[in-house]
């Protein structure tokens, strides 16, 4: 397999995980394409002592953490403001929850990927765990038409401390149980069993006011091309608790933080 066609193979997940950390689509493909620009200039960045896939994400990390997207050296990107930059946006110990629990990453992977040990990948992650369970707990609503996942999803988000005002199964339920209870997180199936799609509901839904949104799908690749507006939060069927109480929590986060700055710009 060529150089290019390793890169291909694993650039959708690489995707999902600059998504997650930026909380938004176009400044995650950013710093992708930033990274990818490196690697055309230079092949001999890849490190590949743990795979092709760990060496795409710790060159990734290496351009998170030392180049602003207005600063990346030629590099032909959109710039974003200022506190979107990534080292401060989000820190280490998010990096390392999200290593290890969105990408299933081991604990040696990820002190490679963050060029640590694995002592301090431990504590990170530790340190990240406590950060998500001071999170202030939300009212989430679910669209799944698919029983068994709809009642996983249902217990796992009670066992994180949020309330579910309700399960839809489809596009209409979804827009009914919305309106009469405003959530403030919504877990969503793209594809529902009668041929609706979760994906119109929420964009219907997001006409109406502003929610966190995060997308379930068995088919992830096709959302992470970045050729068209795609979902920044989104996880992989089958999925594990942790993924789930990983990028739920990363989209309560900016949600929070979007808040928290157009509050002080009100303000000032």
């Amino acid at each position: 397999m060529s150089r290019s066609q390793v890169v291909a193979e694993h650039l959708p997940l690489l995707r999902r995980y600059a998504r997650a950390l930026t909380g938004h689509q176009s400044s995650g493909d950013a710093y992708v394409a930033a990274m990818l620009e490196a690697l055309l200039q230079d092949p001999s960045l890849l490190d590949e002592k743990y795979g092709a896939r760990a060496g795409l994400f710790r060159l990734f990390t290496k351009i998170w953490n030392s180049v602003s997207l207005n600063e990346t050296n030629g590099v032909n990107v959109t710039p974003i403001p200022s506190e979107r930059r990534l080292s401060n946006i989000t820190p280490q110990p998010r990096q390392a929850f999200l290593l290890l629990s969105l990408e299933g990453f081991s604990e040696d992977e990820a002190a490679f990927i963050l060029d640590t040990d694995v002592a301090e990948v431990r504590r990170l992650a530790e340190e990240a765990g406590r950060e998500l369970a001071a999170e202030i707990a939300t009212d989430v609503l679910i669209i799944e038409d698919e029983t068994f996942i709809a009642m996983d999803l249902e217990s796992l988000v009670k066992n994180l401390g949020h309330n579910v005002i309700g399960v839809a199964r489809t596009h209409a339920d979804a827009v009914a149980l919305a309106k009469n209870h405003r959530p403030g997180l919504i877990l969503a199936d793209i594809q529902l069993a009668d041929g609706s799609s979760g994906l119109d509901a929420v964009n219907e839904l997001l006409r109406a006011f502003e929610v966190p949104v995060v997308f379930i799908t068995a088919y992830p690749e096709r959302f992470l091309t970045g050729e068209r507006p795609e979902p920044a939060f989104l996880i992989s069927k089958p999925f594990q608790p942790a993924m789930v109480s990983a990028v739920a929590s990363q989209a309560l986060f900016f949600q929070r933080n979007s808040r928290s700055r157009s509050a002080k710009a009100a303000v000032s």
